[in-house]
């Protein structure tokens, strides 16, 4: 059961985290992108800096889960 687990790990959930956490850092440099280009207007600032926080927060999301599922894979052996 351990080797299947390890298995999944390793060719589909690291991808995986890995795919997600280079859309959330493209979504943040949009973000980046955006506060810099509306930088006159108010409203493109605001949305610029959503489009960084949601960045940011998708990013540590993805740090955290794929430190979660190392810790649980040093647990298990796997």
């Amino acid at each position: 059961m351990i080797p299947l687990i390890a298995k999944i790990k390793s060719e589909i959930v690291d991808p995986l985290i890995s795919f997600l956490f280079v859309l959330g850092f493209l979504y943040f440099l949009y973000g980046v992108w955006e506060l810099v280009r509306g930088s006159e207007s108010e409203e493109a600032r605001a949305t610029g800096r959503q489009h960084i926080l949601w960045g940011v927060v998708g990013m540590f999301i993805m740090i955290s889960f794929w430190g979660i599922m190392n810790l649980i894979c040093r647990t298990i052996n796997c």
